[in-house]
């Protein structure tokens, strides 16, 4: 039988006796708000009604309540304020969305919960590269790859001026590349324009860039490769070639006239410079001979004999000067005696060379000579009695 059913004993369920209850509720919990009231500062009310008990502990829940969101608060606001800017990166601040200023590297504050910061990099060199096939202007196709390299050198226009700067580059360079592209020939943009093509791309990318406001600068334009469609590569591999023959027929040509030109010149400048020697000697010993006549003019004119003497002596002098013959004029004599000094060098021989008994250049050998190059005082005066 139930406890509560009539008849039972009514007992409580819960082992207690039977004027004991189940626990207050409301006891429980004014009891937690007495103990938090006074850990605050707060004073238990032991007297009076119940509801007034219970009011006073939810006021100092409240006050814990309070405290704990205003410290909480304090805090994120705190973590809110400060931010750090790396070397290479600049922090764009904004105001209730307004741009207010840009930061530089370092710890920097800003006013919590009503300003943001974003970070852009500032000093990386980023590459867009660019592929396409387009029309010459000999209407040719040609393929054409492009590196683009750029870095940020404005980041509030880099944040505000473009919601795609990654797309404004690559249209920019499209339409620069097509523009100067469809300027020049096919051969010209393969071959020697290609540096040109670069360079003129660069700037005009950066005009259009510079247009917009985008705070993009342009570093480098690449042209990573040129070349016609695969339909037509083997018959423009073949023009190649033999522009490249024709290059290099030109080259060796001209090293061959290199190799002669300098020396012709030489030679050319060596008889210039001989003939002109030639010339100034010839010029200046007609002068000195002329001079020379003058002087001896004047001298003849002043002892003739004395002169002639000496013309005739410095005549003789330079005749006999390139002859092999030798006159010796001998003291007390009429006649000069002739030596003919040529013939005895060409016949000298001594008998012991001509026997073999000595070997040439022995003393003996040496002697004979020496005997045969100067002929004694008897063979001179034998000499001078056959010329009488």
């Amino acid at each position: 039988m139930a406890w509560n059913e009539p008849g039972g004993d009514k007992k409580d369920p819960w082992g207690g006796g039977g004027n004991d209850g189940p626990p207050d509720l409301d006891e429980v919990v004014r009891k937690m708000q007495q103990k938090f009231s006074g850990l605050f500062g707060g004073k238990g009310r032991r007297s009076g009604s119940d509801s007034n008990r219970s009011g006073g502990g939810g006021a100092g829940a409240t006050k814990l309540v309070v405290a704990l969101a205003a410290f909480g608060l304090l805090a994120f606001a705190a973590l809110d304020s400060f931010y750090t800017v790396e070397q290479a990166e600049k922090a764009v601040v904004l105001r209730f969305g307004a741009h207010t200023r840009t930061s530089s590297p370092g710890f920097n504050m800003k006013l919590p919960f009503i300003e943001k910061y974003y970070i852009v990099d500032v000093n990386t060199v980023d590459t867009v590269p660019y592929s396409a096939r387009m029309l010459t202007k000999d209407e040719n196709i040609i393929e054409i790859e492009v590196a683009v390299q750029y870095i940020i050198n404005n980041a509030e226009d880099f944040l505000f001026n473009g919601r795609t700067p990654l797309a404004t580059i690559t249209h920019a360079t499209s339409s620069a590349v097509r523009e100067i592209v469809g300027k020049n020939t096919m051969d010209y943009v393969i071959t020697d324009g290609r540096a040109d093509v670069a360079l003129n791309a660069k700037e005009l990318i950066q005009k259009t860039l510079d247009h917009y406001h985008s705070g993009i600068s342009i570093r480098e334009v690449t042209m990573q490769d040129v070349k016609p469609p695969e339909e037509v590569k083997a018959s423009f591999d073949d023009a190649i070639k033999a522009r490249e023959d024709e290059q290099r027929v030109i080259n060796e040509s001209q090293t061959y006239s290199n190799g002669k030109l300098p020396v012709a010149r030489g030679q050319a400048a060596r008889v210039l410079q001989e003939s002109s020697g030639y010339k100034d000697s010839v010029i200046a010993r007609a002068q000195g001979e002329a001079s020379r006549f003058d002087k001896l003019l004047v001298e003849y004119q002043k002892a003739p004999e004395v002169t002639r003497n000496r013309l005739y002596l410095e005549t003789m002098e330079m005749v006999y000067s390139n002859s092999n013959k030798v006159l010796m004029d001998v003291k007390g004599g009429n006649n000069m005696m002739y030596l003919p000094l040529d013939q005895l060098l060409k016949n000298r021989v001594s008998p012991t060379a001509a026997s073999g008994d000595s070997e040439p250049g022995s003393p003996s050998d040496i002697d004979s000579s020496n005997s045969n190059l100067s002929p004694t005082r008897d063979q001179i005066d034998l000499r001078r009695r056959e010329s009488r």
